[in-house]
């Protein structure tokens, strides 16, 4: 169990108690009142807490296919920068080859 899933379940365990103390004990309508004041403030700051978890997750998924992408790109870079340089070693050869076979009519 995680722990933002531990916190929600004693929030909640809070929130049950506070309505059972609510509705079990003779209090005077201030003390009521606030305890009530004090439930919605909690609910408030769950909710609250549950959309910025919401937000945190998209932007983590959608980092991390960015950064998936990212990665792809620069493999497919490097896998061309590696085919042009064999290119360039292939020409070169054939370059040298070419100069040598010239060097042979020469002589």
């Amino acid at each position: 169990m995680s722990i933002f899933e531990k916190k929600e379940k004693n929030l909640n365990e809070l929130i049950n108690k506070l309505d059972v103390l609510t509705s079990t004990y003779s209090q005077s309508s201030y003390e009521t009142e606030k305890i009530k004041t004090e439930k919605n403030e909690i609910l408030r700051q769950k909710s609250e807490i549950e959309k910025k978890n919401e937000e945190l997750m998209r932007e983590h998924k959608y980092l991390k296919e960015k950064i998936e992408k990212l990665k792809k790109e620069a493999n497919k870079q490097s896998a061309m920068e590696d085919k042009f340089n064999q290119d360039i070693e292939e020409l070169s050869q054939e370059t040298e080859n070419l100069v040598s076979e010239i060097e042979k009519w020469q002589t």
